[in-house]
């Protein structure tokens, strides 16, 4: 009884693991990892200069607002000064004086044309593990950017 017992647990477990692994590349359907090289030099330098603008406010407490050939309207509507300020104050807290973006991967949304730039962000201390994903539209404008804590997403 005993061993049909633990038979029984290990294809529970085995069928869990299934289920999320599925679910989660479910989640990346329509995207693909492109290499940086085959990425246009305006649009990296665009994406790199945008987003590192965003987390060097945290260091000067100044922001340049977006404009309207840089991003789309409901990014420039919500990237204020006060609402970066508010994120600073919380990023400052934790993790100390924001350094540098750095080019980790760029992916593909193969049903609308975007792209998404991924940076490792690094900040004084050395814990912080810190992601900036800047998202470029078929457009050429900052669609979003977000910024988390930082996860392999494509492996």
């Amino acid at each position: 009884m005993r061993k049909v017992l633990i038979i029984g647990c290990i294809f529970l477990l085995i069928g869990c693991k299934t289920k999320q692994s599925a679910t989660s590349t479910s989640s990346l359907s329509g995207m693909s990892v492109v290499a940086t090289e085959e990425i246009p030099a305006d649009l990296k330098s665009k994406a790199y200069s945008l987003g590192k603008r965003v987390l060097m406010t945290c260091n000067t407490s100044r922001f340049k607002p977006f404009t309207s050939d840089e991003a789309t309207a409901s990014v420039i509507k919500n990237t204020t000064q006060e609402r970066l300020s508010k994120v600073c104050h919380k990023f400052r807290v934790k993790y100390g004086d924001f350094k540098e973006i750095n080019l980790a991967e760029v992916i593909k949304n193969n049903d609308d044309g975007s792209y998404i730039f991924r940076y490792k962000a690094t900040y004084q201390r050395d814990f912080a593990n810190k992601e900036l994903r800047v998202t470029i539209d078929e457009n050429k404008k900052v669609s979003a950017i977000k910024s988390t804590d930082w996860v392999d997403i494509m492996n």
